[in-house]
């Protein structure tokens, strides 16, 4: 109970440290509030209305599918909310249609252009469309919410991953430690950009395959981090005392030496979120990352390279990413404050 206690007591003096850190704070709080958002992005950017009131009867188009013939159309086919025609026999008499903020999905196109595509900034298209009509806002608003979950899966798995290994190497030292160090060396030395090469034109691209080749070499920066704490731990005190008395070597590593090699790990998930998103988008500017349909932030940018005068693909898209990036860096220079011992000896003398 009294080392529970003293671990709480240090957990709220790193969050105060934390919050002091204004820049890193307030990134948090706005990348939080901007994925939260993007999460409901169906909710925001859609090319099917919220709710539709038809002759006494409420509709959830977001949520479903209905034929025209629901609305008094012609065809067994799911309605086209957008069709003049379709609206116009929706919203007679009494009946309404509630559509989201933006009225178009990261796949609609734009049929209602009177400009060549890529189109500017309008009205009704905002940021302007792509090369195939598509609204970018929507493009934009989808494909950040997928690099970011993106992020997340790969951040979480390499993370896992480097924490088993490290573990391993650190604790049980010697023969363990000498091998898996060559196999991540001989691992680690393997042409990664080849691979996704090679693999892309064997397999359909997916982001399941990305993923997958991805976080086979993502773990090993980590490992080392997390080696080098257990090195540092196993020959202390408290382990040999709870070897002694009987402890599993699990137990041990993970109940009392991991949360004591914790610092880095904590440190490096904003860095290396970043650099995850950051890997997703420079595939799909080379186009070895998702399937073309997917809304995703570097095939923006591979359009507004072959569509130069189109400033608005490179722009708006060149914002989103540069802006998340930051975020996200100044997220992690203030966990880096905040794990730092020597702040913390700072913060008891005051």
């Amino acid at each position: 109970m009294k080392k529970t206690g003293s671990r709480q007591r240090l957990g709220v003096r790193r969050w105060k440290r934390f919050k002091s850190n204004r820049r890193g704070y307030y990134s948090l709080i706005v990348f939080t509030i901007l994925f939260v958002i993007s999460l409901g992005a169906e909710m925001i950017s859609n090319d099917k209305p919220f709710l539709v009131y038809y002759e006494g009867g409420l509709y959830w188009p977001i949520f479903k599918a209905y034929p025209e013939t629901t609305f008094g159309g012609d065809f067994e086919t799911e309605t086209d909310y957008r069709d003049p025609y379709i609206l116009d026999i929706i919203e007679a008499d009494e009946n309404f249609v509630l559509f989201p903020l933006n009225h178009f999905s990261y796949d609609t196109i734009n049929l209602e252009l009177d400009k060549p595509v890529p189109s500017p900034p309008t009205g009704d298209n905002l940021l302007g469309t792509d090369d195939r009509g598509r609204d970018v806002l929507a493009r934009l608003i989808y494909g950040f919410r997928l690099s970011v979950l993106f992020g997340f899966a790969l951040t979480f798995i390499g993370t896992t991953v480097g924490i088993l290994a490290g573990s391993v190497q650190g604790y049980f030292g010697g023969k363990t430690d000498l091998f898996m160090q060559r196999f991540i060396e001989i691992w680690g030395a393997m042409p990664e950009l080849y691979l996704l090469i090679i693999f892309a034109s064997i397999f359909k691209p997916s982001v399941m395959l990305l993923l997958i080749l991805l976080s086979i070499f993502g773990w090993m920066g980590l490992s080392d981090y997390v080696r080098a704490e257990f090195l540092k731990g196993r020959n202390m005190d408290y382990v040999t005392a709870a070897k002694a008395l009987g402890v599993s070597n699990v137990v041990i590593m993970f109940r009392h030496l991991l949360p004591n090699g914790m610092t880095p790990v904590i440190t490096f998930l904003p860095f290396r979120l970043s650099g995850a998103i950051l890997a997703l988008t420079s595939l799909d500017f080379l186009g070895l990352g998702v399937p073309p349909s997917t809304p995703s932030l570097g095939e923006l940018l591979a359009q507004g390279k072959s569509n130069i005068e189109a400033w608005w693909l490179s722009l708006s898209t060149f914002a989103v990413l540069v802006g998340t990036l930051i975020l996200l860096i100044f997220i992690g220079e203030a966990l880096r404050e905040t794990f730092d011992p020597r702040q913390l000896v700072k913060q008891k003398k005051k």
